[in-house]
C-alpha cells in the first residue's frame, strides 16, 4: 500500500513541483519529496487537507464512496478521520479486523478512538480491508489513471462490475461457492448450487462462467474459491442500479407466494409525523449498517440471504 500512497500524493500535486506543493501545504521544507520517494508519510487527516487545499470536495467524495458512513468524517480532520473509520467498521470486531488486517488490536484500538493518528498507507488498506473498494475511495480524491500502482485493481474491478449489473443471480452464486456447504463437496457441482439457489442449472452455468471469466472466482483444488470482490457501484449507471433493485423487489414477491421456512414478509402502513418520519428514515440508515457489520464478521458462510427493506412515502 505504500507504493499507492505514493502514487496518490504524486497524482494529487498534478503539475505542481514537489518543493510548490510543499509550500502550498505551508511546510518550510520539501516534504512532498520524502513522501512520494517513501521515506515517510503525512497523516491521513494531513493528506485530506492537501486534498482540500487543491479543490477536492471531500463531503462529496466521501458521500459518493460510502454514503451511511460519511457525516462522521466532519471536516476530515484527525478525530474525524477516527469517527469515519469507527463507523465504516460497524460491527466487526477488533478482534476480527485485526485477523484481516494483519495489524494489531492495540493499534487498531488507538487508531479508531482517535489516540493516534494512522498514516496514509495504513489508512488506505484499513478502508481496503473494510470494504474491498480502497480504489473507489482513491478515484473520488484523484484520478486513478494516475495511479499505476492500481491499474490492474482498476481493470479487475471494472470487469467485476461489469457480470454484477448485466446478471443480477452471479452474486448469488458467489454467494452460495462461498458457503461451508459447497466447500464440502467433493468437487464443484452446478446442480447443487442450482437446487441450493432454487435457479435453472444453466443460469447457474452461465453465472459460474461469467463469474470465472471476469476474476472473481478461480478454480482451485476441484472448487471454486473466490478470487476478488464482486463491487456494484451504480452511481455511474442510475438506471442499471434501478433495474437491479426491481430484480430484487421481484425476487421477494415471488417468496411471497411461495415462502420457504425462515423467511420473513411483513409490512407496516402507518401515519407519522413529519420529525418521526425522519427518524425512521436514519434507523432505516442505521440498520443496514448494523447488517452490514453482521455480514463483514460472520464465519463460517452457511447461507444465502436477500433482505428487502422499503419506506415508500405520500406527503402533502
Amino acid at each position: 500500500m505504500q507504493a499507492i500512497a505514493s502514487e496518490v500524493i504524486r497524482a494529487l500535486r498534478g503539475r505542481r513541483s514537489q518543493l510548490a506543493f510543499s509550500r502550498r501545504l505551508k511546510y518550510r521544507s520539501n516534504v512532498v519529496a520524502d513522501w512520494e520517494q517513501g521515506r515517510r508519510f503525512p497523516k491521513a487527516a494531513e493528506f485530506l487537507r492537501a486534498a482540500e487545499l487543491v479543490g477536492v470536495d471531500l463531503q462529496r467524495a466521501f458521500l459518493r464512496f460510502h454514503a451511511a458512513s460519511a457525516p462522521a468524517l466532519g471536516v476530515a480532520d484527525d478525530d474525524g478521520v477516527a469517527r469515519w473509520l469507527d463507523e465504516l467498521r460497524g460491527q466487526s470486531s477488533l478482534q476480527d479486523l485485526a485477523a484481516r488486517s494483519g495489524v494489531s488490536r492495540h493499534a487498531l484500538g488507538r487508531w479508531l478512538s482517535g489516540q493516534t493518528r494512522p498514516r496514509l498507507p495504513d489508512f488506505l488498506h484499513l478502508v481496503d480491508v473494510l470494504t474491498g473498494r480502497v480504489q473507489d475511495l482513491i478515484a473520488e480524491l484523484v484520478d486513478v489513471r494516475e495511479v499505476p500502482a492500481l491499474s490492474e485493481r482498476v481493470e479487475r474491478a471494472a470487469a467485476s462490475r461489469k457480470v454484477g449489473l448485466e446478471e443480477p443471480w452471479a452474486l448469488p452464486v458467489l454467494l452460495a461457492i462461498e458457503t461451508r456447504g459447497y466447500q464440502a463437496l467433493e468437487a464443484h457441482d452446478s446442480a447443487w448450487l442450482a437446487r441450493f439457489l432454487g435457479l435453472p442449472e444453466p443460469r447457474v452455468q452461465a453465472c459460474v462462467s461469467r463469474l470465472e471469466e471476469a476474476g472473481v472466482i478461480r478454480l482451485r483444488g476441484g472448487h471454486f474459491v473466490s478470487g476478488q470482490p464482486l463491487t456494484i457501484d451504480t452511481r455511474a449507471h442510475p438506471e442499471a442500479g434501478r433495474s437491479l433493485k426491481r430484480h430484487w423487489l421481484m425476487v421477494g414477491m415471488d417468496r411471497v407466494g411461495q415462502p420457504r421456512e425462515g423467511d420473513i414478509l411483513s409490512y407496516n402502513l402507518f401515519s407519522v409525523s413529519r420529525a418521526d418520519l425522519d427518524q425512521i428514515r436514519l434507523l432505516q440508515r442505521s440498520f443496514f449498517r448494523e447488517v452490514r457489520g453482521i455480514v463483514a464478521a460472520s464465519e463460517p458462510s452457511e447461507s444465502v440471504a436477500l433482505l428487502n427493506l422499503q419506506l415508500v412515502t405520500w406527503e402533502e
